[in-house]
């Protein structure tokens, strides 16, 4: 577990990041008086999801690799964090649905009835928590390999390699 401890450590903080990013929204107005602008304004978060990974990454190059950390390291060592953060989204999404902002659901729903978007069965099958840790944990895994494989194309060392003559 030692070999791990920096993605450990930056999956930990991206978990409660996003906690403070949902009590953010909440207080905002996001899921409920603004309600209607949450799907937008939540993207701002990306950025900071983002950077979190640049960290890690590059703490690892620096505490583990000696500041030379290969597309490859740096590659396992961000799947190594993404599965961190997605074994901890269930977590986030429970705690964000049920402790920090509980009225989301059904203001999400009364919305897109409204709206005509859904029929209230349709709405109520999909916001509900069960779908949204499941739609978390796929988003988490192909945002985190993705992140990932495009953060260490910047990160990557090209580590020479001496052929014997």
């Amino acid at each position: 577990m030692k070999k791990f401890r920096i993605e450990v450590k930056w999956g930990i903080l991206f978990f409660l990041s996003g906690l403070a990013w949902m009590t953010l929204e909440k207080n905002l107005g996001w899921h409920d008086r603004l309600i209607e602008q949450h799907a937008t304004y939540t993207l701002l978060y990306a950025p900071i999801a983002i950077l979190i990974y640049v960290f890690a990454l590059l703490e690892k190059r620096r505490k583990t690799y000696s500041g030379r950390m290969s597309y490859i390291q740096g590659l396992l060592s961000g799947l190594v964090l993404t599965l961190i953060v997605v074994l901890l989204t269930p977590l986030s999404q429970y705690i964000s649905h049920s402790m920090i902002s509980p009225t989301y659901f059904s203001n999400v729903i009364q919305l897109t009835v409204n709206s005509g978007k859904m029929t209230l069965v349709e709405a109520e099958g999909y916001f509900n928590l069960m779908n949204y840790i499941t739609q978390s944990f796929l988003f988490a895994a192909v945002m985190g390999v993705l992140t990932t494989a495009v953060v260490m194309i910047f990160l990557r060392s090209s580590l020479k390699v001496e052929l014997p003559e």
